[in-house]
């Protein structure tokens, strides 16, 4: 590329564009184990949709790759560089437009980090409903761009659930907005939840209007259940799941988890035999609801349950994942399984570990069927290929079990090769004719995704 094409995107974006040697590493790398191709040429930190624009007009004409990224807290690698392509960080576009309390809306830009919505919303009388794990991290732009689902998931859904419109930035620089306000829009193709989970490959997610719900009244319950099997566990989640008694929250931890979250950041958390359900319940009834869970988990073979009105344990679960890659369990899984195969997939899950002598810790969205087995693996080439055979099996596990090869990180690039065990060639194809009618040219998170 000539020094003359490099200097119109430094004429338009000043100090927006990030080119020095540290900030070129920073923004090259996410939360996955996928490591980017090589360093990119600069990086646009936009606070504009007008600098998403610019940018990705200027790479369009140049054939410039360009991944996406907001706080970098995927893991499924959607978000790391290029080598010689151009780095979009949405991070600074981070403005909360608007609560529209009337009509529980939120207008937002993609940076808006998800805590922080949360916050302004219970300021208000409301919440968002999304609850992923990194909430305090992550943002409303990739959320949307993965369809991230949280620990609420089995109250209230994924992402897509409460995204009413969008503004997109499309390859050659084009805005569009799709959606409406209104709680009905049967107009034309559903735009929005076309790119909801596209994970930046059709286009750039800038702003977003999304539902709010109000809290609900009275004190929350969170809840314990311990098990000497985990499988037993599993039946619990199908009982709890299947009956009047609904969580907020259901959650599941195995042993190992439990001890590596211990080690790392010491509360408390009692260590179970097997493993050990955590929940909230909300409303009115909270209490009665609790009560009404555990004694599920005691028919179904729990040793010991608690009840209580502190959240710690639901904050304990949320250092799952970086207290399991500081003791070496690196290679995570994100799969799902219907809630009813809950207990046949964590005995396939000890089998594997088994059969390839790798540790395996497991912990899930127990109440959507969502699983996240890590798998432990050293620093070497070797350990990490050796990892991703146990966690092929694992998907392949899911799958035969009607399951799915990701229920909330996304594909990205650590889970592409494992698209046509889910999907048919004809769906593959649709999805490739999609990805050429919006973006011509492959610019956009190429080789990702589909």
């Amino acid at each position: 590329m000539s020094a003359d094409g490099f200097d119109e995107l430094r004429a338009a974006l000043g100090g927006r564009l990030l080119e020095d040697p540290e900030s070129l590493i920073a923004y090259s790398l996410d939360s996955s184990r996928a490591k980017p191709g090589g360093r990119p040429i600069g990086v646009v930190r936009a606070t504009s949709t007008e600098d998403v624009s610019f940018a990705l007009a200027w790479a369009n004409v140049r054939g410039i790759p360009v991944s996406v990224r907001g706080a970098g807290t995927g893991l499924s690698g959607g978000a790391v560089a290029y080598a010689g392509g151009l780095v979009v960080s949405l991070e600074a576009m981070n403005r909360i437009v608007s609560i529209d309390v009337e009509n529980r809306l939120a207008d937002v830009e993609a940076g808006v980090v998800t805590a922080d919505l949360d916050d302004a919303a219970l300021a208000q009388g409301l919440f968002f409903p999304p609850d992923p794990a990194s909430a305090r991290w992550s943002t409303i732009g990739g959320n949307i761009a993965t369809n991230a689902g949280g620990l609420r998931c089995v109250a209230h859904g994924v992402t897509t659930d409460v995204v009413a419109a969008l503004e997109v930035v499309l390859a050659d620089g084009r805005v569009m907005r799709t959606g409406a306000r209104t709680r009905k829009n049967t107009t034309g193709y559903d735009l929005t939840s076309l790119f909801t989970g596209s994970e930046g490959t059709l286009g750039v997610i800038t702003a977003a209007t999304v539902r709010l719900k109000p809290v609900p009244p009275g004190e929350p319950r969170t809840f314990r259940a311990s098990f000497d099997d985990i499988e037993d566990a599993g039946r619990a989640v199908t009982a709890i799941v299947s009956g009047p008694a609904t969580p907020e929250v259901l959650e599941l931890i195995d042993a190992r988890s439990v001890e590596i979250i211990e080690a790392f950041h010491p509360s408390g958390l009692p260590s179970p035999g097997a493993a050990m359900l955590v929940g909230q319940t909300v409303g009115l009834t909270a209490h009665e609801t609790a009560g009404a869970i555990t004694e599920i988990c005691r028919a179904h073979g729990a040793t010991e349950t608690e009840i209580s009105a502190s959240d710690s344990l639901l904050e304990a679960r949320r250092l799952a994942n970086p207290a399991l890659t500081a003791q070496g369990l690196r290679v995570s899984c994100d799969v799902g399984v219907p809630v009813a195969e809950l207990a046949t997939v964590f005995r396939g899950i000890g089998e594997i570990a088994e059969r390839h002598s790798r540790r395996i810790a497991v912990v899930a969205h127990a109440g959507d069927g969502n699983l996240h087995p890590t798998v432990e693996a050293g620093e070497s080439p070797e350990e990490y290929a050796a990892a991703e055979l146990v966690i092929d099996d694992i998907t392949r596990l899911a799958l035969s079990l009607g399951g799915t090869i990701s229920g909330e990180h996304g594909i990205g690039s650590v889970k592409r090769h494992e698209l046509p065990w889910q999907q048919d060639a004809a769906a593959l194809d649709v999805q490739r004719a999609i990805k050429v009618a919006l973006d011509p040219r492959g610019i956009l998170t190429p080789g990702r995704a589909i």
